[in-house]
């Protein structure tokens, strides 16, 4: 039996509004013969593809991947009339990436290189909290979230953490600054800027820290990592942060990496939900080599 393409416009277009009542009222139709349409869709490709949350539809995973296609489907409709009116574009494949706020920008951009020149390819980049990025990646509005720390998944949330690369932490900072001596005498003093108190790297540090009897002088507090990177380039501070997050500043000498942190790393973390539809495109990002994702400066 083929696919009913009526019955999946019409799926397209409640799973686009997430409200069966008002799709039924913007197309014309009765609830009752839309939803009967969308279960014939079920019944035909053998799987659920919303579930009810209140008064709202979410898409399950395999109304996710039947999405992407029904979008790809009719988007490429709307492309064929462009073509022969004023060109249009050939259609492109999504991939959604989610990033934790306080993730190197570098990092990211290593991770996606792969697929920047891919012209028939549309990447979403999404930034945000954990707790957020998590619950986009559960209703499968993403399809990977970058971070610095794993999370343990369960039956509910089917989470599954893959370490991607791990870096040394240093102490950074101008290269205007006479040389210091070895930790933890070169820190003795010398204002710091350091990552939040949530930081795993924070909390590594501070266990050096006392460790070796160090009152570390705390300058600033800081959770972005592009903003550490500012301060760092234009203070006479000391930062403790990942080599990768100033690749191009310690390329291009602006920045003096002063040693590494024994002891301290930074994880970089690819969480993704178990799914019985695999993407080729993001088997690809994730079996990248941690010499791929952080090159050697």
């Amino acid at each position: 039996m083929k696919l009913n393409y009526h019955h999946l416009y019409y799926f397209w277009q409640v799973a686009r509004s997430g409200h069966l009542t008002r799709t039924a009222e913007a197309l014309h139709v009765s609830q009752s013969s839309l939803s009967h349409q969308i279960r014939q869709l079920e019944e035909r490709l053998g799987q659920p593809l919303f579930v009810r949350e209140g008064r709202r539809l979410r898409l399950t995973e395999a109304g996710r991947l039947a999405f992407d296609y029904a979008n790809a489907i009719f988007r490429q409709g709307e492309e064929l009339a462009a073509l022969f009116s004023e060109g249009g574009q050939a259609l492109r494949e999504v991939i959604r990436v989610g990033a934790v706020g306080t993730l190197s920008r570098n990092f990211q951009e290593e991770f996606l290189r792969p697929l920047l020149d891919r012209e028939d390819l549309e990447l979403s980049l999404q930034s945000g909290g954990l707790d957020e990025l998590l619950r986009r990646l559960s209703a499968h509005r993403l399809d990977v979230v970058l971070a610095n720390q794993p999370v343990r998944g369960d039956d509910q949330h089917p989470w599954r953490s893959q370490r991607l690369a791990r870096q040394p932490v240093s102490i950074i900072g101008s290269s205007s600054l006479a040389p210091l001596p070895a930790f933890p005498d070169g820190l003795r003093g010398r204002g710091l800027i350091v990552p939040g108190p949530d930081s795993t790297v924070r909390h590594a540090f501070e266990q050096l820290c006392n460790y070796h009897r160090l009152a570390p002088n705390i300058i600033a507090e800081v959770d972005d990592m592009a903003m550490m990177r500012l301060l760092a380039r234009d203070t006479c501070h000391l930062a403790v942060m990942p080599p990768v997050v100033v690749r191009d500043e310690l390329r291009a000498d602006t920045l003096t990496d002063f040693g590494t942190l024994p002891g301290v790393f930074e994880e970089f973390y690819a969480i993704t939900i178990r799914r019985r539809f695999e993407s080729p495109l993001l088997k690809r990002l994730l079996g990248q080599s941690s010499e791929a994702l952080l090159p050697a400066r």
